[in-house]
């Protein structure tokens, strides 16, 4: 959970004395990388830099520190955050491995935002506000190995009340440091004149400035202090201490108190927000003039910052809110928490329930804790936040959670959404227990335990077709469907979710189209965007699988639409739904569009590699397989696709969902190598009764007919053909039923049947003319291309048969796509000559084969730790020297590699 107030930069004053001595020596020059700004509070740190920000051209990012950062994972969040924000291309990607990521050193996350800026080549300014509250040494060694590789041109303002423990001597050696020191940072007389002239207005003689430069030896917080005390501070008997004691006893007795009733009330009454805008000010003090009183603090230089152009948002200045919190809680605590309280209380109603949640946290007030995770706790995972919500769970104390199955039932979905399986089964059993006890003992929440146990038999309907127990999962889910009604609880959306992958899995696409319709639309009432993303996103499959890409494309728009209207928060990772996303890569892919595609399928493969559940391995990898299948790259589809066919096969009773037909496009890849009898043998291995689902069982056989076709059997092929065409034609599955006339008509010019043939190609383009399929001409045979381009309803005016004819013939021309694939071009794989192991520069070692055989099997690093009883860091040192001695980057190279070594098998 990220603040996007903390990546704000504070709005430079145009009254502030302008520090041209101090924004010169803050400019970045090589070799510096690091400008190090320290000195006590209020000696304008902040306002130095904020300034120096605000007058470069070049991209720049902002990050305020606070002590809860003092956590390596939340630092590195907030740091690529502050980046994000200011809109580094790749930061994103990079933050949402982040929260995944199991090593402790973060090394990875580290590395990829060096390699990320040096990528983008821009000269990157990064400040890093209040370094100080960072006491960490693990952050610390992580900071210091960032800096020795930050990339030419990137240049880090630390601004600290002290100075951090990194190897600064030797970076001072290599003139990468510019130190700006108290001494510099104090104002000189020249600029205390101007300060209390021209952004204080005060009319200050000469000598009185002197006086008040001299006493507080050009310390600004001192300075405006006196100014707004209305008196000289020479001659106010206060000694002006550094000690932030002291400044709070100023503020309390020279400010405060100095300001009419009105401001003084207002000051102590809004202390307690972290942030204020004016709704908020005025629903905990019961008035509605806050706005104007916010506006006339702004004006007077009370320590108050904007943090927006429009005078919505502003925070206290730090010093400022905590000498007004302190007073508040000596003098008055009661009201200090009820005014606390209703500040909390205005976040929730008004939406900000994570923010709430971090001031209930900070507060330590676990049993409210308690209370708002479980009534807003279901919608926070259901909107992406299950990682915050457990460890919120965690933070409550034990006595708090044991006791309460609300609470419990929450960390289960929590577990189920991180993809935590093995651990549902004991947390149910043990929840079902506690509510059985309760019922025993008449707990007076009746309602609310009969809507747990349909939560449950729901939870435990998904973990049966994860054993592909499709009985015990309808059973269960029709049972939770038949109580929800009488229940509070707001998961309709994920039963009928749940209903639609049941109906998918069976090959009734009617009835799951129907399902998940109702998922949709339920999601939306309940506000589940997660659910409402899957939902819709299978939709959009099934219906791009069936051949209306326009119907598809709409469902996916409007799904997009509604979720980033209603949970645009760009401080998270942007939700995804695999299924969404690979419908769309699909889609554009199918219009030729390979480009748009890949920016669809790129966030899925940071999926595979950090390592996903095995369904949605297997549909990443099949859609991977398919782009890089139409864009000629063979090899590439090969691997992704004897990885996806692989993973169906090993982890089939961890899939929900009868995945893709992987081995039916793998037979074509071998097709356009040159390979028949590979894509026989391909196809060989899986029998017809394995399939469930009409449009996999459709496009194996629409393969064998294309093998038999390829083999100089176009008979055979043809009976296969025959009997698929009326299904098709009665399911209306109108991409394959194109697919079937293209390679009927083949089949039949193979028998010099020409008129016959002619008949079933045209009907093939006038249909694909109608539903807009371009691609799926490009992947076929050269012979069938060949075909099409003689074909008179090719040449019909029109700007599909126009966009037809020039994709074939520059193909044609290019030798693009498969027809100048020689047989035995990738028997080699990717050209290199026959390998084996000894070729290796170094050996694998007895643990990096075993980790290897693990991937192999479809294990995750998490997965692979616990099988070989290591820690997951281990996992990956041994992964990296894996990539390393085979000269790969990912996973399934490093298979592809493996096999073309004889590492492995099959």
């Amino acid at each position: 959970m990220l603040l996007t107030t903390k990546f704000l930069r504070p709005t430079s004053d145009s009254r502030a004395v302008k520090r041209e001595r101090l924004s010169a020596l803050l400019e970045s020059r090589a070799p510096k990388r690091l400008n190090l700004v320290i000195a006590p509070a209020g000696f304008g740190k902040t306002t130095l830099v904020a300034q120096w920000c605000s007058r470069v051209s070049s991209p720049s990012a902002w990050l305020s520190l606070d002590e809860h950062d003092d956590e390596p994972r939340r630092f590195w969040q907030y740091l690529i955050g502050a980046f994000e924000q200011a809109g580094l291309t790749g930061a994103s990607d990079l933050r949402k491995q982040l929260a995944h990521h199991s090593d402790d050193t973060f090394t990875e996350a580290i590395t990829g935002l060096i390699n990320t800026l040096a990528h983008d080549d821009s000269p990157w300014s990064l400040v890093l506000d209040d370094f100080h509250f960072i006491g960490n040494p693990a952050i610390h060694r992580q900071f210091a190995y960032f800096i020795d590789y930050l990339p030419p041109g990137v240049l880090i303002i630390l601004a600290s009340r002290t100075e951090p423990p990194l190897p600064l001597a030797r970076w001072r050696v290599r003139r990468w440091i510019q130190d700006i020191h108290p001494g510099l940072l104090a104002f000189s007389e020249d600029e205390c004149r101007q300060f209390f002239h021209d952004t204080m207005g005060l009319d200050i003689a000469d000598e009185d400035v002197h006086a008040i430069y001299r006493k507080t030896e050009g310390w600004v917080a001192a300075m405006q202090l006196s100014a707004l005390s209305g008196k000289d501070a020479s001659t106010s008997g206060n000694q002006i201490n550094l000690d932030e004691r002291h400044i709070s006893d100023y503020v309390l007795s020279e400010v405060l108190e100095q300001q009419p009733r009105e401001l003084s009330d207002f000051l102590l009454e809004t202390a307690c927000c972290p942030r204020l805008c004016a709704s908020l000010c005025d629903s905990i003090r019961g008035s509605d003039n806050s706005q104007e009183l916010l506006e006339k603090l702004l004006s007077q230089n009370l320590f108050l910052i904007p943090l927006d152009t429009r005078n919505k948002w502003f925070r206290y200045h730090d010093l400022f809110r905590d000498a007004l919190q302190l007073r508040v809680s000596h003098q008055d605590p009661d009201s200090a928490a009820r005014l606390w309280h209703r500040t909390v209380d205005w976040l929730l109603a008004h939406g900000h329930v994570q923010e709430a949640i971090a001031q209930i946290v900070r507060q330590e007030d676990w049993s409210r804790l308690a209370r708002v995770l479980a009534e807003h706790g279901n919608n926070l995972i259901h909107g992406g936040y299950h990682l915050p919500v457990l460890d919120w769970i965690d933070a409550l104390p034990q006595d708090l959670v044991i006791d309460n199955p609300q609470l419990q039932m929450l960390r289960i979905w929590g577990l189920f959404f991180a993809n935590r399986m093995d651990s549902l089964e004991p947390l149910l059993s043990g929840l079902e227990d506690l509510l059985d006890r309760q019922v025993a003992d008449s707990h007076p929440d009746a309602e609310g335990a009969l809507g747990l146990q349909s939560e449950i038999s729901l939870m435990r309907s998904y973990l049966a077709r994860t054993r592909s127990d499709d009985k015990s999962a309808a059973d269960l889910t029709r049972q939770v469907l038949r109580e929800i009604d009488h229940t509070r609880i707001p998961l309709k959306s994920v039963t009928y979710y749940g209903l639609g992958l049941d109906y998918y899995g069976k090959g009734e696409l009617t009835e799951a189209e129907d399902a998940l319709q109702s998922a949709v639309r339920y999601g939306q009432v309940e506000h589940k965007p997660s659910t409402v993303l899957s939902s819709g996103g299978l939709l959009a499959w099934i219906q791009y699988n069936r051949g209306d890409i326009d119907l598809a494309l709409e469902t996916c728009t409007e799904i997009r639409q509604w979720v980033d209207k209603h949970y645009a928060d760009p401080t998270q990772p942007r939700l995804i739904s695999c299924w969404q996303n690979s419908t769309l890569c699909e889609i554009h892919r199918e219009r030729n569009h390979p480009q748009l595609a890949a920016t669809h399928l790129k966030p899925l493969l940071e999926h595979v590699e950090r390592g996903t559940e095995p369904g949605q391995h297997v549909i990443i990898q099949y859609v991977r397989g398919h782009l890089a299948f139409s864009e000629g790259r063979l090899q590439e589809a090969i691997d992704a696709l004897e990885d996806a066919s692989q993973t169906a096969r090993k982890r089939r009773e961890q899939i929900v969902f009868e995945p893709p037909a992987s081995t039916a496009l793998l037979a074509r890849c071998y097709l356009a190598s040159g390979h028949p009898e590979k894509a026989r043998a391909c196809l060989g291995s899986r029998a017809d009764t394995e399939f469930t689902n009409p449009l996999h069982l459709e496009q194996s056989r629409i393969s064998e007919a294309r093998v038999l076709v390829a083999l100089d059997q176009p008979e055979r092929a043809q009976e296969i053909l025959s009997a698929l065409l009326q299904p098709a034609e009665r399911n209306a599955h109108n991409r394959h039923l194109v697919e079937i006339l293209l390679v009927y008509g083949e089949a039949l010019a193979k028998q010099e049947r020409t008129d016959e043939s002619e008949q079933m190609l045209t009907r093939a383009i006038k249909l694909a003319s109608d539903a807009g399929f371009l691609r799926l001409f490009a992947e076929e045979s050269p012979d069938l291309r060949a075909l099409l381009l003689g074909l008179p309803a090719l040449d019909e005016p029109g700007s599909w048969n126009a966009s037809v004819r020039k994709m074939l013939l520059d193909q044609r021309q290019s030798g693009e796509g498969h027809s100048e694939t020689k047989p035995g071009a990738i028997s080699g794989e990717r050209g290199r000559t026959t390998l084996n192991a000894e070729t290796l520069p170094e050996p694998l070692s007895q643990r990096e084969l075993e980790v290897l055989a693990l991937i192999h099997a479809g294990h995750a690093n998490k997965e692979i730790a616990a099988k070989m009883d290591v820690a997951p860091a281990t996992v990956k040192a041994h992964i990296r020297n894996l990539y390393g001695k085979l000269g790969v980057g990912r996973r399934t190279e490093a298979l592809a590699r493996a096999r073309e070594l004889g590492l492995l098998q099959g």
